[in-house]
């Protein structure tokens, strides 16, 4: 069939046409935003899955339906060789910009850009990966001791009085977040469970693989009561199906019922295989159903899309 028309997606954190068995965690997400909109308490969430399940995807829906209700949203994306500040101190510098577009600071909002200063001026010192400059002087007298687990704790706090002045939230999304160093990991934390306590509008929306669960209990032993953790895996049948039919439908391309079965025998329901499947299933098929001897042949191709891709950039980085 016509390939500019193939409606699946099969790539890093590209929303696919169909974005099924999801709907529980978004709506949870919701209610955390008006809550937190409302001043009401709410913990993180980190989600917690393999690669290829939907992380990525899950948390920018998130951001996009949190921003259309008004909460500044920081997203950052881990790499193992940044630290988090130098990720961090871009986000938090459009944050402030954000709570102040003008220009015309006062009150929090003006204790917040002075706070940032000063933390600025600290960690660069100490994390010489951060390179962002600042016009504005410090002399808050917090955020100023070099030492990341006291210093972001009262910079976000300032951050979020700020916000709460401004009647907004903070969101911070962060993905692959197992690449945050433990120290550093431990200082986020510290963070989040200081705003909880002064009651600050401001919350942390995390993904990465399954050792996050292990890293973020070894950074703090009461992180388990900060967050709630979702583990996102492979789709149910039912949502399977969707995945798959549903962008096929659109297009006026339906699946008889073998090669439908076919397809989730081989994906077991995996998000990115899905897709993989899919766009396979579609490029090989002549008509407008889509066979199963057009899915055995897709197979093939798939699997050698993923030998060459998915499963060789992974392999190689195995040590002997």
């Amino acid at each position: 069939m016509d390939a500019v028309k193939n409606p699946y997606v099969p790539s890093a954190g590209r929303t696919p046409p169909a974005l099924a068995g999801r709907a529980s965690l978004l709506e949870t997400a919701i209610v955390n935003s008006k809550r937190l909109l409302a001043g009401r308490h709410v913990n993180g969430i980190l989600y917690i899955g393999l690669r290829g399940v939907g992380k990525t995807v899950l948390l920018n829906r998130i951001a996009e339906d949190a921003q259309t209700r008004g909460i500044v949203c920081l997203q950052l994306e881990m790499l193992e060789k940044y630290s988090l500040p130098s990720l961090l101190v871009p986000e938090l510098r459009k944050t402030l910009t954000a709570l102040d577009p003008y220009e015309k600071a006062r009150g929090y909002v003006m204790k917040a850009w002075h706070a940032f200063a000063d933390f600025l001026n600290s960690v660069r010192v100490k994390y010489e990966d951060v390179t962002v400059r600042l016009e504005i002087d410090g002399g808050s007298g917090i955020a100023n001791t070099g030492k990341l687990e006291t210093d972001l704790p009262d910079l976000l706090c300032a951050i979020g009085e700020a916000a709460k002045e401004k009647k907004t939230a903070i969101a911070i999304f962060i993905d692959e977040l197992q690449y945050v160093k433990e120290s550093q990991l431990e200082a986020l934390i510290t963070a989040l469970h200081k705003c909880q306590q002064k009651q600050r509008p401001v919350t942390v929306i995390g993904a990465g693989l399954p050792q996050l669960i292990r890293d973020v209990g070894k950074a703090k032993s009461y992180a388990e009561r900060l967050f709630e953790f979702s583990e996102i895996g492979k789709l149910d049948d039912e949502a399977a199906r969707y995945a798959i039919q549903d962008p096929a439908e659109r297009e006026g391309v339906s699946f008889e019922a073998p090669a439908l079965r076919e397809i989730l025998s081989q994906t077991q329901g995996y998000p990115y295989f899905l897709q993989e499947w899919g766009s396979q299933s579609w490029l090989v098929a002549k008509g407008e159903t889509i066979m199963l001897s057009d899915v055995e042949t897709a197979t093939v191709h798939a699997l050698d899309r993923l030998d060459v891709g998915f499963f060789r950039v992974r392999y190689d980085r195995c040590t002997p």
